[in-house]
């Protein structure tokens, strides 16, 4: 019997900070033999309203349509401009 590797997103959430919200993705790396798994293993990351999100799935994108308004890009990065020196 041949390995199997899939990946799937099977936990994306989204986390209220206040004036926006962060847009988190986890990643499951699945090992099967024979519809039997043998190994997941996890990444995670998290999409900021700053960020580009264009390459990401459509349904992150759709949520990050939704949570990152202009409001809150606005908000993000005035709080990343407070913080630097």
């Amino acid at each position: 019997m041949a390995l199997e590797k899939s990946t799937i997103e099977d936990k994306i959430e989204v986390v209220n900070t206040g004036d926006w919200k962060v847009v988190q993705v986890r990643t499951a790396t699945i090992i099967s033999e024979g519809g039997k798994e043998l190994n997941r293993s996890f990444h995670r990351h998290v999409v900021l309203p700053a960020d580009d999100w264009s390459s990401e799935s459509a349904e992150v994108k759709a949520i990050c349509d939704a949570v990152h308004t202009d409001a809150a890009i606005a908000a993000h990065k005035a709080a990343q401009q407070e913080e630097t020196p």
